[in-house]
């Protein structure tokens, strides 16, 4: 490819994240493009006088993992529900070339966020009846062994913990061996050893040319799963693309923390301000925070000038921590929305800038709150 070429086709990729469409290419998922399982062109959605989905494009290619995120009653249930045809939706939408509601059913697994199957029943037999359903179904123990249920295989749905639950329901979603998967928040009140067995078969089901679609509000998920991300907000697509490239735009500087006994006096910001220009240039910027200091785009290998211009200005600090920008960040860049991590630690970006304490929680989840409906 010449120069001039890259440059366009950097242009173009460039222009289509910033229109909001959610278009795949070749270098999003790392290989050559592929006719779309999932398209969607302006969708639209009303409910009365509250329009759910306002012009949303897409597409999904096959193979692909594609993430959507955004906050609660950003629209994001009302396009699962319209590209399952289980809701009507104005705008192009096909599935494998075909309406979402002609599509055999076979094809198409489906976890919805609320999901409660007969309580009376056992794992076993609750994922023996939904691959009853169809002429073609996998061995049911397998399908229990891959998401952690078989040990528990033989208990009663209702004796179950929450996330034992939800590991069954996801089961019921994939005994069919979908080639078009949906999932709606599927590791909701899983512990972290369940987590990894979702993810395990979620990355193997894709690695095998199953298209997954997930929507989830731990951040960290999708930024490990997905190939590409789009960010509903208001019913529009407000940004697309792969994770990386949504972090690169949107994330941020990467940044390191002085945690100090109390708060940094304007002529201390400023001493340590100038100590830091004088190693690192004039990109990494210096401001107070209520628990200290922070020196914002701070790569690791700058961390120990920027403490050698902190210990020059007299800067006695209780702890340090560096973080860098991850898809959670840019969630908070674009919607402004309050979150609440796994580990139950607060934050905010009321202004829409991504205010909240660095990057990833020590459990490394940092999960956006789910509390509530979506429409």
């Amino acid at each position: 490819m010449d120069e001039t070429t890259a440059e366009a086709g950097a242009s173009a990729a460039s222009a289509e994240a910033s229109s909001g469409r959610a278009s795949s290419t070749a270098s999003d998922r790392g290989g050559p493009a592929a006719d779309p399982v999932v398209v969607g062109e302006g969708v639209r959605k009303a409910y009365g006088d509250v329009v759910a989905l306002d012009g949303v494009d897409l597409d999904v290619a096959a193979g692909e993992v594609f993430g959507l995120i955004g906050p609660n009653g950003a629209g994001k249930t009302t396009l699962v529900r319209a590209l399952t045809g289980t809701t009507a939706a104005e705008g192009d939408l096909r599935v494998f070339g075909e309406r979402p509601d002609e599509v055999d059913p076979a094809r198409v697994g489906l976890l919805p966020q609320s999901f409660d199957p007969p309580a009376r029943l056992t794992a076993r037999e609750l994922v023996d009846y939904y691959g009853g359903l169809y002429d073609e179904a996998r061995d049911t123990t397998a399908v229990l062994d891959d998401v952690g249920m078989a040990d528990d295989a033989d208990a009663w749905y209702e004796t179950l913990s929450g996330g034992q639950q939800r590991r069954t329901c996801v089961a019921t979603a994939v005994v069919n061996d979908p080639d078009l998967l949906f999932l709606d928040e599927p590791t909701t009140g899983i512990d972290p050893a369940g987590r990894r067995a979702i993810h395990r078969l979620i990355e193997r089901l894709a690695a095998g040319g199953t298209t997954v679609f997930l929507t989830s509000h731990a951040m960290d998920e999708v930024e490990r799963l997905a190939d590409r991300v789009a960010l509903l907000r208001g019913g529009k697509v407000v940004a697309a693309g792969a994770p990386d490239r949504l972090v690169a735009e949107h994330g941020g500087d990467p940044r390191l923390d002085a945690a100090t006994a109390e708060p940094a006096a304007e002529g201390v910001v400023e001493s340590v301000a100038v100590g830091v220009r004088d190693r690192l240039g004039d990109d990494p910027t210096v401001e107070a925070t209520e628990d200290g200091l922070r020196v914002r785009g701070v790569r690791p290998e700058a961390i120990g000038a920027a403490v050698d211009a902190l210990d020059e200005a007299g800067v006695a600090f209780d702890s340090l921590s560096w973080s860098e920008p991850s898809l959670e960040d840019v969630y908070l860049r674009l919607t402004g929305e309050e979150y609440t991590r796994r580990g139950g630690e607060s934050g905010a970006a009321a202004d829409g800038r991504g205010t909240a304490d660095g990057g990833r929680t020590a459990d490394g989840r940092g999960t956006i709150d789910g509390d509530g409906g979506d429409r």
